[in-house]
């Protein structure tokens, strides 16, 4: 199963696929997204106690948000979805449709570890 890359090129985060790179937005707006451009890794007592055999040593080490966004790899599933997603935003939302989608998984890979 093949799995496709982030990049960052000219201050704009794409994702590679078959068809071409599918544009997610401007890397600035993404790091916004997530609260900034340092993450810091934290575990709640109640992950520690649920999940004792958990490596934890990693605990209050601070990453780059957008050295993780270009380490991220992707399903044709996850690819194929995001570009099908809306590009621009509409209404009141502050993201797209597309930026959204690739925030929130960027988002869960920060909390839980890369996907």
């Amino acid at each position: 199963m093949p799995r496709y890359g982030t990049f960052v090129e000219g201050g704009t985060v794409y994702v590679e696929s078959d068809d071409g790179a599918v544009e997610v937005g401007p890397l600035d707006e993404v790091i916004e997204g997530v609260g900034g451009p340092a993450w810091t890794i934290s575990y709640t007592e109640a992950e520690k106690r649920r999940y004792p055999e958990a490596v934890t040593a990693d605990e209050g080490l601070t990453v780059d948000v957008a050295d993780v966004l270009q380490t991220m790899t992707h399903g044709e599933r996850f690819v194929a979805t995001l570009a099908a997603c809306p590009a621009e935003a509409s209404g009141a939302a502050d993201l797209s449709p597309r930026m959204g989608l690739f925030v929130g998984k960027l988002l869960e890979n920060l909390e839980n570890g890369l996907d």
